[in-house]
């Protein structure tokens, strides 16, 4: 379009300047050699017009034929480029698709049109065929020469690194992937990979480093580098927390400011600060935390700050904790606990019961247990409580890929990856025994069927064991004592034939006798007020 517009533009000013001169008329003498040459002045103009034309299609001409053989082995030239990327081309397909047949005589017919050292491609595709081949250490011989290749270093690299993570060369990878972080920061692959092995070895200020030049090259978006920047900074904090709190409590207040409700971040500032001693700080981090989602251990240890409080003080902390997210499972479970340490069993069982109510899992069945354990003493009771448990859902816990553990970890011991641990319930549960195909547990129906409360529990929970030792010594002194001998009674006289075999009053049957277990009473032998200890 432009050289429309010029060429058009030129024509005009052309034919505007033979109209000016055709306006104007006039002659030019040349006078050359004694000779006086004459003409009209359009003329002189249009004949030096069509001289400069004819010297310029001669030039052309000219040029023409110098270069002619030039452009002749240009055009074969860049003929035979084109085939051989043609034939690149078609071998990359054809190796993206597991064609190795066609994508090895593709290397070979793109090497025959065009010069490796002018396109590294042909390497790459040539490496490409080798693993699908299976021949992975002409593979590996490829690579290792685009690595050393400037243009292609990159991508040797990581080639390099897949072939070590295939092998489980884990240090050979670590090393691919550093090498090409620190030349190339950019790289998702290299930085991701460098960052995990640099976490997996608790080099948190090289982690940390690293992900700073991802933030600042735009490789990780903005919040996700801030979530992980706080995951490291909390792990640092982690290993600080016991030689220099003070280190751990700046630490774990930068990644509360990175990700507020980070929950390990606020445990482990609030965990510095009671030991620096700043209790008010360190309750105000841990009601927060508490406000935006209720966790067990921040419960845990809002309540317990203070060694010297006893327990009546932490019942009162925990019920500050339950006002703040009332009906809610954490708050209840964490009052209940509270008031049985400070035995208060009217309220502990009542909370429990709640929280049951509201999600009936394992952690309040659990709780229940203790209750019924410090209160009454009833065994039976706790046994009821105890199978409740075992048929109810369990309990969140830190999990990450299948693997579940009791504190929060930086880093999945499965696969490495940062951030991975989630609080949540696991999954694989089995609800209820397999043997009966019971239904999961209901606090309804688990008040219906609780055992009947008996009459006399033990005096003193601290003394149960010495009992039991007691009852089951003497269960062994009677099961090894002699039987005594019968009396010596008269023989009866057999029935005549016709007549009917006397029946005693109290026929023994033979199912349904009373077991041999000491923990169990007769009541035909033994009288009501008296009672004997169970051996479990």
């Amino acid at each position: 379009m432009i050289r429309l517009v010029v060429f058009a533009v030129l024509v005009l000013l052309l034919a505007y300047g033979f109209s000016w001169f055709a306006d104007r008329p006039g002659d030019i003498s040349l006078i050359w050699e004694g000779q006086i040459y004459q003409t009209k002045l359009i003329v002189a103009v249009s004949a030096i017009i069509a001289l400069i034309a004819a010297v310029m299609i001669v030039w052309w001409f000219v040029r023409l034929i110098w270069t002619s053989p030039h452009s002749v082995t240009r055009y074969f030239r860049a003929r035979k480029r084109d085939r051989g990327y043609q034939a690149l081309s078609t071998g990359l397909i054809a190796a993206g698709a597991g064609n190795a047949l066609l994508a090895r005589k593709m290397a070979a017919r793109s090497r025959g049109l065009i010069r490796a050292d002018q396109e590294p491609l042909i390497n790459l595709l040539e490496a490409q065929a080798a693993l699908i081949e299976g021949r992975h250490d002409e593979a590996r011989a490829k690579f290792e020469a685009m690595a050393n290749d400037p243009e292609t270093r990159e991508l040797g690299l990581r080639g390099l690194y897949l072939e070590a993570r295939r092998l489980g060369a884990n240090e050979a990878a670590r090393q691919y992937a550093e090498k090409a972080a620190d030349n190339a920061p950019y790289l998702p692959w290299a930085a991701q990979a460098t960052l995990e092995y640099r976490s997996q070895a608790g080099r948190w200020d090289d982690a940390i480093r690293l992900l700073e030049q991802q933030k600042a090259a735009r490789v990780v978006e903005k919040a996700e580098a801030n979530r992980l920047h706080a995951v490291l900074l909390t792990a640092r904090a982690d290993e600080k927390l016991e030689g220099n709190p003070a280190g751990a409590r700046d630490d774990a207040l930068q990644a509360l400011k990175l990700a507020a409700d980070f929950i390990p971040a606020a445990l482990i500032a609030a965990k510095a600060l009671f030991r620096e001693g700043g209790l008010r700080k360190a309750a105000s981090i841990l009601e927060q935390a508490w406000k935006s989602a209720p966790h067990p251990e921040i419960g845990r240890t809002y309540v317990k700050a203070r060694s010297g409080d006893s327990t009546l003080d932490r019942l009162k902390r925990a019920e500050r904790l339950e006002g703040m997210r009332p009906n809610n499972v954490e708050s209840l479970l964490v009052v209940a606990q509270a008031a049985l340490d400070a035995q208060e069993f009217a309220k502990a069982r009542a909370k429990a019961e709640a929280a049951a109510r509201i999600e009936p899992r394992e952690a309040a069945f659990l709780l229940l247990a203790d209750i019924e354990e410090a209160e009454t003493g009833d065994q039976g009771r706790v046994r009821h409580w105890l199978a409740q448990a075992l048929k109810a859902p369990r309990d969140p816990a830190w999990v990450a890929d299948g693997f579940v553990s009791d504190k929060w970890l930086p880093v999945s011991p499965v696969t490495g990856r940062i951030d991975a641990f989630e609080w949540k319930a696991p999954f694989g549960q089995i609800e209820g025994p397999l043997e009966d195909g019971s239904a999961p547990a209901s606090i309804e129906t688990a008040l219906k069927t609780l055992p009947p409360l008996r009459d006399v529990k033990p005096e003193s929970p601290v003394n149960d064991h010495r009992i039991i030792e007691l009852e089951r010594a003497a269960t062994i002194a009677e099961a090894v004592r002699p039987a005594p001998k019968p009396a010596q009674t008269k023989p009866k006289p057999e029935p005549a034939a016709g007549d009917k075999a006397p029946v005693p009053s109290e026929a023994k049957p033979f199912f349904g006798g009373l077991p041999d277990d000491p923990g169990v009473r007769d009541p035909r032998t033994e009288p009501e007020s008296r009672t004997r200890l169970r051996l479990f």
